[in-house]
């Protein structure tokens, strides 16, 4: 894990840059000004930038967002994100099917595009566990905290029901950086331990990677990611066996707690970079 201040110590190593959104280009609400600015000055050098974001939001309303956030959508190759793989899974598998299939749907209803995710899905959606199919989590009910959850979870084990998880992050920072809130990955990740069936396409699997970077034929030796997860941005690095960043501002913020779970857990950044900056 070698530190560095900027990212103009690295760039003539790189031709491909794979990029994390939520606290490493932006905090949800405003795009940070050295990011915009590292994103300009990596277009000018005429790197292959990418976007893979564990956002449950589809692939059409994170790239629609980009500009207010100050960022331009041609300065990347391809934008992809976790909920784009799961609604695609989900539509494939369900589309024309003639018995409906009845979902559970784990979603914020303060967010404008909760509901807009269920758009030209075939599915009828109910409002009880105890009816469910299968369980699409999205994002966490605005009023429920992890523990709140095992008796949803309880049921849906005894009935056998798939969890599609849209966002696999266990926690993303808030806006004013001072603590983490939980994602959906959390509740997956205790679904999975109580023995319950989870689909994730996210990072760090290897096939939203792989998805995402189809267009071309990448040199995987002249490819690095960048992320503020080790769990997910630098441990998806490493499944794809390519060069990683961590953005130490972001989730990791104390370096000694980073060291210790990057020891513990056996997963290593390549770098370690306090901003995405140059």
């Amino acid at each position: 894990m070698i530190t560095i201040n900027s990212i103009l110590e690295i760039i003539d190593k790189y031709e491909n840059f794979i990029i994390d959104q939520w606290g490493v280009m932006h905090d949800g609400i405003y795009g940070y000004k050295h990011a915009i600015e590292t994103i300009e000055y990596l277009e000018k050098k005429n790197k292959n930038l990418f976007i893979i974001s564990n956002s449950s939001k589809r692939q059409k309303s994170s790239e629609d967002r980009l500009p207010k956030l100050g960022f331009k959508k041609n300065s990347f190759i391809n934008i992809l994100t976790s909920g784009e793989m799961i609604w695609q899974t989900i539509n494939t598998k369900y589309l024309k099917s003639k018995d409906v299939k009845k979902c559970f749907h784990i979603y914020d209803e303060r967010k404008e595009d909760g509901l807009l995710y269920r758009k030209d899905l075939n599915l009828s959606f109910v409002e009880k566990i105890g009816d469910a199919d299968f369980i699409l989590a999205c994002t966490p009910f605005s009023s429920m905290m992890p523990i709140d959850y095992i008796p949803i979870l309880e049921n849906a084990i005894n009935r056998n029901l798939i969890m599609y998880c849209a966002n696999p992050d266990f926690e993303t920072i808030e806006i004013n950086n001072s603590k983490n809130n939980f994602c959906m990955g959390a509740i997956a990740e205790i679904y999975k331990k109580m023995g319950g069936r989870v689909v994730i396409q996210g990072k760090p699997e290897k096939i939203i990677y792989l998805e995402t970077t189809k267009s071309m034929n990448l040199k995987k030796n002249k490819t690095v990611a960048i992320g503020d997860s080790i769990f997910h941005d630098i441990k998806g690095a490493i499944n794809f066996s390519i060069d990683s960043i961590l953005v130490k501002s972001g989730i990791h913020k104390d370096l000694k707690i980073i060291k210790k779970l990057c020891k513990n857990h056996q997963i290593s950044p390549t770098y370690i970079i306090e901003d995405f900056k140059i």
